[in-house]
């Protein structure tokens, strides 16, 4: 985990980067919670199969804008080069913004995969690279330390080039389960999908139906014994309000007022009814979507029987 601090060291090892085809990043900030926040250090791995740290290179740019700079021009920008961060929309705050381009986030990524293959509690890096890739006794605290103060110490370096590890690990995981996810539609097994699909379809009756019918118990239990607040769960009230007006009085108060009500609006199906033949004299918009549903042929048969 090489720790380099001058100009010239890191502009070097910032020519090395131009030639990768994918960097795994990570940010510290000084200040970050006041109003000017301070890029302090840029984590940058090049090699995923390191688990050593020898490959992941810290690089302190605090108060060195002409470093940072020189970053975002060479690495941010550069389109042939992926750069993976967990959060980007942070990161990129400091780095070039909507200027840097090829950018994966493992954040975004995470969120894509169904929970069924990886229910996760929230999506923070520690939860993540702890459930996802076996990582154990991650410790987050040095996350929060003072950033700007120099010189850093031991903890804060080991947590620094420890972070691009568990994001490379993170991101090659994901991978694998993005193919999981989403395999080719062409290659699909229908009649093992067919199977687990209405083995899961039946399930899920069953268990839709109870929770439905508990959930309706608890909320008339809570409300007859006046609870509003149990160990699991909280009973809320919420009033909706719809406004009417006939459409005549609408036309009435927009002519008298001047107010323009010039806007599509949505014909129903019964609407389309009530004005028949009379819809020939409107001009519309007619726009077409394809809606695809999937139903089980053995409720048709059983309507079919009835």
């Amino acid at each position: 985990m090489p720790y380099l601090t001058s100009a010239r060291e890191i502009s070097a090892i910032v020519a090395e980067y131009t030639n990768a085809k994918t960097l795994w990043i990570d940010t510290e900030v000084a200040d970050y919670k006041s109003r000017n926040p301070r890029l302090s250090l840029l984590q940058v791995l090049d090699n995923p199969k390191d688990m050593s740290g020898d490959r992941v290179y810290l690089l302190d740019v605090l108060d060195q804008p002409n470093i940072i700079a020189e970053f975002i021009d060479k690495i941010m920008t550069n389109s042939a080069i992926e750069k993976v961060f967990h959060n980007a929309s942070y990161d990129l705050k400091f780095l070039g913004n909507k200027k840097a381009k090829n950018i994966t986030c493992t954040l975004e990524m995470v969120k894509k995969i169904p929970y069924y293959l990886l229910p996760l509690p929230n999506y923070q890096l520690k939860t993540i690279a702890t459930s996802l890739c076996s990582f154990n006794n991650i410790d987050k605290q040095e996350q929060t330390s003072d950033w700007g103060k120099r010189p850093l110490t031991e903890e804060q370096i080991e947590y620094a080039y420890l972070d691009c590890i568990y994001l490379a690990q993170i991101h090659s995981n994901l991978l694998d389960l993005q193919a999981q996810a989403s395999p080719d539609p062409a290659k699909e097994d229908l009649i093992s999908l067919s199977t687990r699909y209405s083995q899961l379809e039946q399930q899920y009756k069953l268990l839709n139906s109870e929770f439905e019918h508990l959930q309706e118990r608890m909320k008339k239990a809570m409300q007859a014994q006046d609870i509003s607040e149990t160990a699991y769960y909280k009973l809320t009230s919420y009033e909706r309000t719809t406004v009417k007006a006939t459409f005549t009085e609408l036309a009435r108060l927009a002519q008298s007022e001047g107010i323009n009500l010039d806007f599509p609006i949505t014909l129903t199906q019964k609407l389309q009814k009530d004005l028949g033949q009379n819809l020939e004299q409107l001009s519309v918009d007619i726009e077409k979507t394809t809606s695809w549903r999937l139903n089980s042929k053995t409720q048709e048969n059983d309507i079919e029987d009835d």
